[in-house]
């Protein structure tokens, strides 16, 4: 596996995110989407179905991040691939298993990011939520004074009231709160694919100044 720098880190980020992308994150080489072209057409592939693979991938393809705090680390890198249709469109899979976990990471009709198993789990309403979300996770976990864990029944028991949602991350099934000085990830996927309550995980980032809080982001807009 070739690894290279990153020199065009994606526009459309926060300036946590870009920083995080360019400071952690490589690239490693890739198949070209069009090399594929010629064969998925052959099985019915829609082109325009292949079109957003190849903007995906002209985008994303190839970007290798630390690993995340749940989902077995999520993707090893970023890179569609296998287009597949059910009554709702056309998903693409977004990256490969860094494990063997029993899901797939996916992007759905809509281009919304999750995993699929059992069921549908969207984890954040673009990929470039779950950027923002692992770039999240890395400057919580690096500023703040006191970090807990939380699963399952365990979860309800945390007092949201006071908190905001973190909009950057745009989540669906998992989402961010901010606090007066304390960040809240609640991760939701796994119970919900899975159907496996015990799945759900919530960290809680304490202890946070302004900077902790924020990390240069000045709103969640």
């Amino acid at each position: 596996m070739n690894l290279h720098l990153i020199n065009d880190v994606p526009d459309g980020l926060t300036r946590r995110a870009r920083t995080f992308v360019g400071t952690h994150g490589v690239k490693v080489d890739v198949r070209p989407v069009e090399g594929h072209r010629g064969w998925w057409l052959e099985r019915d592939v829609p082109p325009a179905v292949i079109d957003r693979m190849a903007a995906y991938q002209d985008r994303w393809g190839g970007l290798l991040l630390p690993p995340a705090p749940q989902y077995d680390g999520g993707p090893k890198y970023l890179d569609p691939d296998s287009p597949e249709e059910d009554s709702a469109g056309w998903w693409f899979e977004a990256g490969m298993q860094r494990t063997a976990v029993p899901y797939s990471f996916m992007i759905d009709p809509s281009g919304e990011f999750g995993i699929q198993a059992e069921k549908w789990a969207p984890l954040h309403k673009t990929i470039e939520g779950w950027v923002e979300a692992l770039a999240l996770a890395h400057h919580a976990s690096k500023w703040a004074k006191q970090v807990a864990k939380l699963v399952g029944d365990d979860v309800t028991s945390i007092d949201l009231r006071g908190y905001v949602p973190v909009g950057e991350v745009m989540g669906l099934t998992d989402t961010w709160w901010r606090g007066p000085d304390a960040l809240v990830a609640l991760y939701s996927g796994e119970a919900t694919s899975l159907d496996f309550p015990r799945g759900r995980v919530a960290v809680i980032y304490a202890g946070l100044d302004e900077w902790g809080l924020r990390g240069g982001v000045a709103d969640d807009g």
